[in-house]
């Protein structure tokens, strides 16, 4: 396939741009939140992080699907594939029903476990109820996110990012400080205008697969998903389920550390969302060009090709790096003027600085995860993945509340913590890609 960097080329870019305009538009919502009162974007931190634990694993869970389609792709073998696309559209919905009773119902009880101080608890619950209807659409958004990935046909979600995302920038500007005689709702106002733009966005993405479907190969027809066995959904989810796990882990790591960050003050959580906000533009990217990757690599399994495997893995393993080196560049250029989109506090921004620089360091260590883990996955090995993030689980927990509950290290052994787990991962993810083999 000598074509393979524009079949990369073809996928990663209209995920990657739709990904890049929603992380602006929700730049733009943290902005517009951070310099009303840090403790608004301390909530969002909080609030978003358990949140998304449990959205992503109900994506992360439809990547077995996508990975068995990829690889029936490549063996030509496509009507086989759309018997998997078709369980996943029938029964991938039931999950992210019971999500939004959870997230409704028992939003406070999870602030709580979290160490939520009082000021910030009662705006996480909020943000988190108004917010929860999007679980309603996430079942099927994955299903077809599965569809439009496999059938490299990805070009419509460029539409969808801008639509969403300048939908959602009017709605946060309108609803959050209350223009145009509508109530100034605040944080309040920042979840409904997402949830109003989520919603939007998907009934346009549903628009697409019915007016474009000629486009989308690998979809299955309104027969084969009424006849759908659920034996395929469940060989899906068996290989799916380790890539939602080790998504599920680092989530919860990510939640521990928040939980850590919460002991030392009501404002550390805010620091770090606002410091993670900025490095997020750049993972959105290389996550675009991974999940490029995790497809293309599908095929060349499919295929059985261990040359195009490794060249598709290789090549964008190093483009990821180059973004990588750019990002730590322009940071180690201009911190400052960067924190002071989001902040107008001179006090977090100078002991922001160091933090805005070792982030973008970290990105060498994630682009590695992030790309030769989805060429790991593109085999078919979900396992070793979710092995090397159980033990990246554990160390990043211990290793950051040794280096603020023992050494004293605040913030920066947070930080420090998450650069080290990023690096190690990254280095034993890279010696099981070379031991590959068809």
């Amino acid at each position: 396939m000598k074509d393979y960097k524009s079949k990369i080329l073809k996928i990663f870019i209209p995920i990657m741009l739709s990904n890049v305009i929603s992380q602006i538009q929700m730049l733009i919502d943290r902005i517009f939140l951070g310099r009303m009162d840090i403790l608004f974007m301390s909530a969002v931190g909080n609030a978003t992080a358990p949140v998304w634990t449990t959205l992503s694993f109900v994506f992360s869970l439809s990547m077995g699907a996508s990975i068995l389609i990829s690889q029936k792709v490549g063996s030509k073998e496509v009507e086989a594939g759309k018997e998997f696309a078709a369980s996943l559209v029938k029964y991938h919905n039931v999950i992210p029903v019971l999500l939004f009773l959870f997230w409704t119902f028992a939003s406070p009880f999870v602030y709580k476990m979290m160490g939520v101080g009082e000021n910030v608890l009662e705006l996480c619950v909020s943000y988190t109820r108004i917010y929860a209807p999007v679980f309603l659409i996430t079942g099927i958004g994955a299903a077809y996110s599965v569809v439009f990935q496999t059938s490299n046909y990805t070009k419509p979600l460029v539409t969808y990012g801008i639509l969403r995302s300048l939908l959602n920038i009017i709605l946060d500007y309108v609803l959050i400080f209350g223009k145009f005689g509508f109530p100034r709702m605040e944080i309040r106002g920042a979840a409904l205008g997402t949830t109003i733009a989520e919603f939007v966005g998907a009934f346009y993405l549903f628009y697409v697969v019915i007016a474009k479907k000629d486009k989308f190969f690998t979809s299955p027809s309104w027969n084969q998903i009424v006849k759908a066995k659920f034996s395929k959904y469940a060989k899906s989810i068996k290989l799916g389920v380790n890539s939602a796990l080790e998504d599920f882990l680092w989530n919860i790591s990510n939640l521990f550390i928040i939980r850590i960050l919460n002991t030392i003050d009501e404002k550390a959580a805010g620091i770090y969302t606002m410091v993670f906000s900025i490095e997020v533009i750049f993972v959105v990217v290389i996550g675009a060009l991974g999940s490029s990757t995790m497809t293309v690599s599908g095929e060349a399994t499919g295929a059985k090709n261990l040359p195009l495997y490794r060249k598709v893995v290789g090549t964008a393993m190093l483009w990821s790096s180059i973004l990588s080196a750019a990002a730590l560049i322009i940071s180690c250029i201009i911190p400052k003027q960067i924190l002071s989109i989001f902040t107008t506090d001179k006090e977090v921004i100078e002991m922001s600085v160091i933090f805005v620089i070792l982030v973008q360091f970290n990105l060498f260590g994630k682009s590695g995860n992030i790309v030769i883990g989805s060429g790991i996955r593109g085999y078919g090995d979900t396992r070793w993945m979710l092995i090397t993030q159980t033990i990246g689980t554990v160390m990043v927990v211990a290793v950051a509340a040794l280096f603020v509950f023992v050494f004293k290290w605040g913030l920066l052994g947070v930080f420090l913590a998450v650069i080290l787990d990023e690096a190690l991962r990254a280095i034993a993810n890279s010696i099981r890609f070379l031991k590959i083999k068809f």
